[in-house]
């Protein structure tokens, strides 16, 4: 075999890899392999053995009675080492939890990962409800309080473009799907200085976020707070929002913005 030829080899193994470990979430933490060769395309022998590397080095475990494997304590390890060096994560924490006291709601720092926003940090309230948020979860930027936030004040001019190229799915009546409406809701949100999502992705959930800037002025993430409609009724967003704003603002000082 030729050394061009080991080298894709090998790039193509690691690949295979890496599309295995992102295919676990919360919803999925355990998985055979049949399923992963089904939903990834790939072969049950080239899924076993990739398998078995990453267990040899523990980043899976199989479980020896269900035969399902689910991620291992090195992932544990590295995500560690990220977050101790994301300065935004260590920052945040004390102004989520009096935000959550403020608000009375479930609060959240995201950050934008490959078109889509990611949950870097959660802190419950006392009366929480189960909603699609969790550290790690990933949700559409377009349908998201903190997406939304995301896509209107990122400097990427191309980010909503490719948004929208991948594709404006409809969750619930309220999911905004033209882009002609999205590229108007968007402009709004920059003038307010925050987003608000009214069951765009799930039934019966309301959110509010603003955004976080760095010492360059730049948006490097966004708070939000969740919660059932409810609690987060329309015609209290707006001073809702007030305490978000607050919140982002106090975070994004320590980041060293100013003004």
């Amino acid at each position: 075999m030729s050394l061009e030829n080991q080298d894709t080899n090998q790039l193509s193994s690691v690949k295979n890899a890496l599309r295995i470990l992102r295919s676990f979430s919360m919803d999925e933490p355990e998985k055979k392999i049949s399923d992963l060769s089904t939903s990834l395309g790939l072969n049950k022998s080239t899924v076993s053995r990739t398998m078995a590397t990453l267990a040899s080095e523990g980043f899976v475990f199989k479980d020896p009675e269900t035969k399902k494997y689910r991620l291992g304590f090195s992932i544990v390890s590295l995500s560690g080492i990220v977050k101790s060096n994301m300065d935004v994560y260590r920052e945040s924490l004390h102004t989520l939890h009096k935000l959550v006291e403020s608000t009375g709601e479930t609060a959240h720092l995201s950050i934008l990962d490959n078109l889509e926003v990611i949950y870097l940090q959660k802190v419950e309230c006392n009366h929480p409800v189960r909603f699609l948020t969790h550290v790690g979860r990933r949700n559409p930027l377009y349908c998201t309080s903190s997406g939304k936030v995301l896509l209107a004040f990122s400097e990427d001019e191309d980010l909503l473009e490719k948004v929208i190229e991948k594709g404006l799915t409809k969750f619930t009546k309220n999911t905004i799907t033209d882009p002609k409406k999205l590229r108007e809701h968007l402009n709004e949100i920059r003038k307010k200085g925050y987003a608000c999502s009214v069951e765009e992705i799930s039934e019966g959930v309301n959110s509010i976020a603003a955004p976080v800037f760095d010492y360059q002025g730049k948006i490097i993430g966004a708070v939000a707070v969740v919660g059932p409609k409810q609690r987060i009724q329309q015609q209290k967003m707006n001073s809702m929002a007030k305490n978000i704003i607050s919140a982002a603002n106090e975070i994004s000082t320590r980041m060293g913005y100013w003004k």
